[in-house]
């Protein structure tokens, strides 16, 4: 039973592309939530992690990239991160590790900072560089007006984590937990599923394939008694010429996805899965509303 402090409510972590959320958040709660690739704009959902403490439970929103959206299905995951930040009752801004803000992430800042909600700057990435780089940009950040707090971190190293935990709690409403506590995440199987297909194109091709694709998940049925799951995964692509790269030559490369996404599809299950994959091209899937609903993207996550 919670004491009268017990503390729970939201944390946007906002910032641009590959700063290091998921990684953060993954980290954080212990387990692989957020897919994680060295590719920029890897996440294009708002997705909830559910830290549990005895002092509080706290509800991340991992988001997409801030960035200067070039077509449509930019403009939603623009959308999804400004939701996120709606939504939230502390707001968590990540920068790397670096001797100067650069514009966008000063321009961000100032705009954060005049919502009327906690902003939390958090410096990740520290282990890269020397400590002397970050007594500077530590008094940039805190020149800005309305930044309530600074926390230099390395969330792959898992460095500054639990300091980071600590000034998130400060700023929490107090309140019961709103999901039980060991409880993890608001979202499904299917969607870890097909995140999980999505992860293993981005780390597998080139740059072109990952940013045309997406991933729906058309049939998830759990095996009786010692049969296997059987998951069937659509892969949308724009073009034929997508399609092609994404099969390879005697459909070797599409095997190479399906093998890896089914090792951790099952590791995530723990039980077996039948793993069938074929790809569809729905041309410009990226810049049509209609389709871009249809596959799971909403302007207000």
């Amino acid at each position: 039973m919670q004491g009268p402090d017990f503390k729970c409510g939201y944390v946007a972590i906002l910032g641009k592309p590959n700063v290091g959320k998921s990684t953060l958040m993954n980290n954080i709660l212990q387990f692989k939530l957020s897919i994680v690739t060295p590719k920029p704009q890897t996440t294009r959902h708002k997705i909830t992690g559910i830290y549990n403490s005895d002092d509080a439970q706290i509800l991340f929103l991992d988001t997409p990239g801030i960035i200067d959206p070039e077509y449509r299905l930019q403009e939603y995951l623009v959308k999804a991160a400004d939701a996120a930040a709606e939504d939230a009752d502390v707001l968590v801004f990540m920068v790397k590790a670096a001797e100067h803000l650069d514009d966008v992430d000063r321009h961000l800042i100032e705009k954060l900072a005049k919502m009327p909600k906690p902003l939390i700057v958090c410096i990740n990435k520290i282990d890269l560089v020397k400590k002397s780089i970050l007594l500077p940009l530590i008094d940039e950040i805190r020149q800005i007006e309305g930044v309530k707090e600074i926390v230099p971190i390395s969330a792959l190293k898992q460095d500054g984590l639990d300091e980071l935990l600590a000034v998130i709690k400060q700023y929490l409403p107090e309140g019961p937990p709103l999901y039980p506590q060991d409880q993890l995440t608001t979202i499904n199987e299917r969607f870890l599923v097909s995140e999980i297909i999505r992860e293993k194109i981005f780390l597998l091709y080139g740059q072109e394939i990952p940013y045309s694709t997406t991933v729906t998940i058309e049939e998830f049925r759990e095996g009786e008694g010692k049969q296997k799951d059987y998951i069937r995964a659509a892969i949308v692509v724009e073009r034929d010429s997508q399609k092609g790269i994404l099969i390879g030559k005697k459909g070797e490369a599409l095997k190479r996805v399906g093998k890896l996404a089914r090792e951790e599809i099952e590791f995530l299950l723990g039980r077996p899965v039948f793993l069938e994959l074929v790809v569809v091209v729905r041309p410009k899937w990226r810049e049509k509303d209609n389709l871009l609903r249809s596959l799971g993207y909403t302007r207000n996550p």
